[in-house]
């Protein structure tokens, strides 16, 4: 006989907008699947920049999905809601929230449910989803990476970066990662990164044209924004592609279009919460296809950087926003 569930969950509400102080523990009612749904006791939940800017006020969750921040977990399935396949009840799984993972239960649509790796613990499958999916979508799906070609992304040694760099380096490409540190250059350059660039000391620019005998590189993974873009375009060769994810340092911005012209650069973006879910499982059948073999076989992984108890969720905040981190900071319940 199964152990019934409790009435009531434990998880981190936004008490008010603003710093990591907001982030507060409390006790909600037990969450019911609905069409199409689980119900998953939560072992590990990552820590992702979106959840600071939901935070922060400036991120707000697609209609009908929970305020609890938390984007990706990992646990076991214990209750189905209608129209879900009975062998999924008692599985393990790392998978894609709109929202919800700061919890020790939560729902999550049961086709965006990923078996966990090969050998992985709870920690590193809750470290895939979000990231993993954001990178494929971006750099294979908009970006259209291919293999040959010449890849930079921003922000190499966080968890979008370091998960970038080996993406782009497993479907074929030259990659380019910039850091700001001699530390975090080197974890790029040990995840796979042909040059990594301490753009504190370099112009990453210069760097990338001399690299690649004055041409530029194909496609850009930008989470940085303000007068990268500019720059961006210095760097990029003719025909490329720039995908935005994010804006450290604003999304508005004086821009020159003539080069965008002249060099027939393609500029797109993309945010992965507010997608139609039948866009997300497209997304999860390529990456069940192309990437979890490869995670199976440990020559991809995620890298983690340190894990704090649920309650201390505030914490975990205050260190990605240090930005000392070098891959994923996560929760566990």
């Amino acid at each position: 006989m199964s152990t019934p569930l409790p009435e009531f969950m434990t998880c981190i509400e936004i008490k008010e907008f603003g710093g990591p102080e907001g982030l507060v523990p409390t006790t909600r009612p037990m969450p019911e699947p609905g069409e199409g749904e689980v119900l998953i006791a939560v072992e590990a939940a990552g820590v992702n920049r979106p959840d600071v800017v939901q935070r922060e006020g400036n991120y707000a969750p697609p209609p009908g999905a929970t305020d609890i921040p938390g984007l990706e977990v990992s646990g076991t399935v214990v209750k189905l809601g209608p129209g879900v396949d009975a062998a999924l009840l008692g599985s393990k799984v790392a998978a894609l929230l709109t929202g919800g993972g700061y919890a020790n239960y939560c729902l999550a649509k049961a086709a965006l449910c990923m078996p966990f790796p090969k050998d992985y613990d709870a920690i590193r499958a809750a470290a895939l989803p979000e990231t993993f999916f954001t990178v494929w979508h971006n750099i294979h799906e908009r970006g259209q990476l291919q293999p040959g070609e010449s890849f930079l992304v921003h922000g190499g040694s966080g968890g979008i970066g370091s998960v970038a760099i080996q993406m782009a380096k497993a479907l074929g490409a030259k990659v380019f990662a910039t850091a700001g540190s001699a530390e975090k250059v080197a974890a790029c350059a040990e995840l796979g990164a042909d040059r990594a660039i301490n753009y504190r000391e370099e112009d990453y620019v210069e760097v990338v044209r001399e690299a690649t005998g004055g041409k530029g590189v194909n496609v850009i993974l930008d989470m940085v924004g303000g007068d990268y873009l500019a720059r961006d375009v210095k760097a990029m060769a003719p025909g490329g592609r720039h995908v935005s994810i994010a804006f450290l340092k604003g999304s508005k911005v004086e821009f020159n279009f003539m080069p965008v012209m002249l060099k027939r650069l393609t500029f797109t973006g993309s945010t992965l919460r507010s997608q139609p879910t039948a866009e997300k499982a497209r997304m999860a059948k390529g990456l069940r296809e192309t990437i979890w073999p490869m995670l199976d076989a440990g020559t991809m992984k995620p890298l983690i950087y340190k894990t704090f108890p649920l309650n201390e969720a505030a914490a975990a905040h205050q260190l990605m926003e240090s930005s000392q981190h070098i891959g994923k900071i996560m929760l566990v319940p």
